[in-house]
């Protein structure tokens, strides 16, 4: 019986040797590997990793994009009893310095030459990495360091070494056991640098079996594997779900081609943090608007329908012979023509965690008659502990446990988890491992939260954040701020209000939907600041924030709010990686915007310092407008 993910991976290359394990789109080509290929690469890369020097318990670091090598470098890591983890590929030199010297990474799989350039940058500071190896070669011919080694060269080692050690890998990979460390998964890190969370290979397949115990999968489905595998999402999918399963993982050719690369695969399953489901409705929206007037009265036509449908079906009721004709009709001229353009038509189910989606989003998808499904879950579990079940989605709610998962809501009302799933410890971290894990096995999340009437957990928000209004109202800002993001023209919202006598809100516009708006209305820009700063622009997200507003509460209303001169970022720490808000850091960063719009001042003055690639600085000065409310 197979108790790690590599022993899968043998059990489907003796199995089905030739049925298609993992499949790379290059130049427009869908390039397939077997699942006995696929076994040789791990095979071969793992024993070149052991050549050069590798020991079991030591830590290999993976950095790219989504590629059959990241895999097959996991897998191989993990074959002789070592582990992995993935740093996301947008990540600034510093953070990586961290991670690596933290998590003790003894070899470096990157991508290309762009993460080549950022380990040369630090090399001086990593403590421990002996080999930095590459796949994809380009630019690199001329680069001389000794540290340096190409993906094949490595494998070709392997394959020297497994000539004068024959039967030597076979027989490590079969003393792997399901309590050997697998991964170190970053936490998303809102309060500063991230923890890394020690996930066993039994960690990592109880939850993907448990998964697959409420929402099963054949081997002949397929999955794109498009968001980055340093994600605990992804690794749940492609890896967990997928090894144990053997459905077919298919990578994009580039993140630009996601899109047309999801559409030609159709999958039957997908699992996205929310910014994907909300840029996809973005897309309709704003394609919607600008389509011919036929084909908006169709639509305008078929969403009450959906919307109807979606609701009858949330509240478990039999829909009436009137109400399936008409859902038919818009269906069949409408909502299957929406599905096939997003690649969603063949979904059995899709998934949406990591943070909460807006209810008016999740009932869109619902509307189309997409099987979306709000899952919770964190890296400390292995991804997921609380799913819906198919006929059974409360749109407020994150659904049941999933088998073997135990929660319990604590007397201060934060959601405690125990399974099977729940991580080792945090690496290197003792302190931090005692305030998350208590001594019966009880992870404590962070999270505020309760359950309904029908059992189904209902996520308030990060507990730290859920505020009390002057009045005694409690509210998520989160909640808010999803409402606001369903709106095409507002990419990212961030509200405050907890000890303040009322709600207001920074608002970050979606710059190529509002550039496109602009275009179309004839109005003229020429930076980000200056779009977002147009008092047409302010008319325009004004109505956004009052559709919002319509159904809060009164004391939850926002009554001000300004259009931020520049986008919230991952590089400056106001995002996480998984692109979560550093409340607190942005709280701080901006101290000053927070002051005026909880002052009587109509706008305020900001400075703004600007680097150039070249190390220049240069200071901007912007007036923002702050736009105030009727509630």
């Amino acid at each position: 019986m197979a108790e790690t993910l590599p022993q899968f991976l043998q059990e489907h290359a003796s199995k089905t040797p030739d049925r298609i394990a993992l499949r790379e789109r290059i130049y427009g080509i869908w390039q397939a590997i077997t699942w006995r290929q696929y076994l040789q690469h791990v095979k071969d890369f793992s024993l070149g990793l052991v050549s050069l020097g590798l020991q079991p318990d030591e830590t290999i670091a993976i950095i790219g994009d989504n590629r059959p090598e990241w895999v097959i470098a996991e897998l191989a890591a993990q074959s002789v009893g070592a582990k992995s983890i993935g740093i996301y590929q947008d990540s600034v030199v510093k953070e990586m310095i961290y991670i690596f010297n933290h998590a003790d990474v003894s070899f470096v799989v990157v991508e290309d030459q762009e993460q080549v350039d950022k380990i040369l940058e630090m090399w001086p500071q990593l403590k421990g990495v002996r080999k930095v190896i590459y796949y994809d070669p380009k630019g690199l011919r001329n680069y001389t360091e000794d540290f340096l080694m190409y993906f094949p060269d490595v494998e070709a080692l392997g394959g020297k070494y497994d000539e004068e050690h024959s039967g030597w890998w076979e027989a490590r990979l079969a003393e792997g056991k399901s309590s050997d460390l697998a991964i170190l998964s970053t936490t998303s890190g809102t309060t500063g640098n991230p923890k890394l969370a020690m996930l066993t290979h039994g960690n990592l397949l109880s939850m993907g079996r448990n998964l697959m115990q409420v929402d099963p999968l054949s081997p002949e489905d397929e999955f794109v594997s498009f968001l980055p595998l340093a994600w605990i999402g992804e690794q749940m999918m492609a890896l967990a779900c997928g090894l144990q399963v053997g459905f077919k993982v298919n990578f994009p050719e580039e993140p630009e081609t996601v899109q047309h690369d999801i559409r030609e695969i159709g999958p039957q399953v997908m699992f996205s943090p929310p910014r994907i489901w909300e840029n996809l409705v973005s897309q309709v929206q704003v394609k919607i608007e600008d389509t011919t007037r036929l084909k908006q009265a169709f639509y305008n036509w078929a969403m009450p329908i959906g919307y109807e449908m979606a609701d009858v079906r949330f509240r478990k009721e039999e829909p009436s012979a009137g109400l399936k004709f008409r859902y038919f009709l818009a269906d069949w001229t409408v909502f299957q023509m929406i599905k096939d353009h997003l690649g969603l038509r063949r979904l059995k189910r899709a998934y949406t965690g990591g943070a909460a989606l807006g209810p008016d989003v999740f009932r869109f998808f619902h509307a189309l008659g997409v099987n979306l499904k709000q899952i919770y879950g964190q890296t400390e579990v292995s991804g997921i502990s609380v799913v819906h079940r198919d006929g059974d989605i409360k749109f407020q709610t994150v659904g049941t446990p999933i088998p073997e998962t135990e929660i319990k809501i604590a007397e201060n009302g934060e959601i405690l988890v125990r399974s099977p799933a729940v991580m080792q410890g945090y690496y290197r971290n003792p302190e931090a491992t005692a305030e998350t894990l208590d001594e019966e096995g009880w992870l404590h999340s962070g999270d505020a939260g309760y359950f309904d009437e029908d059992g189904h957990l209902i996520v308030i928000d990060r507990a730290k954040d859920v505020m009390t209004l002057h009045d005694g109202t409690k509210f998520s800002p989160q909640f808010i701020e999803n409402k606001l993001k369903f709106s095409p023209y507002i990419k990212e919202a961030v509200v405050f209000g907890g000890d303040w006598p009322f709600v207001a809100a920074f608002v970050n516009i979606d710059f190529a939907n509002v550039g496109k708006w602009a275009e179309n209305n004839q109005l003229a820009y020429t930076t980000y600041t200056d779009l977002s700063q147009k008092a047409e622009v302010y008319t325009l997200v004004r109505k956004h924030v009052e559709q919002a507003n319509a159904d809060l509460p009164p004391a939850a209303r926002i009554r001000r709010f300004l259009l931020l001169h520049k986008e919230l970022d991952a590089d400056d720490a106001e995002l996480t990686r998984t692109r979560k808000v550093r409340r607190r850091l942005i709280a701080q960063r901006y101290d000053d915007l927070i002051s005026a719009l909880y002052s009587h001042n109509d706008h305020v003055d900001v400075e703004t310092v600007i680097t150039y690639q070249d190390g220049r600085t240069a200071t901007l000065q912007t007036r923002l407008h702050i736009e105030s409310m009727e509630v």
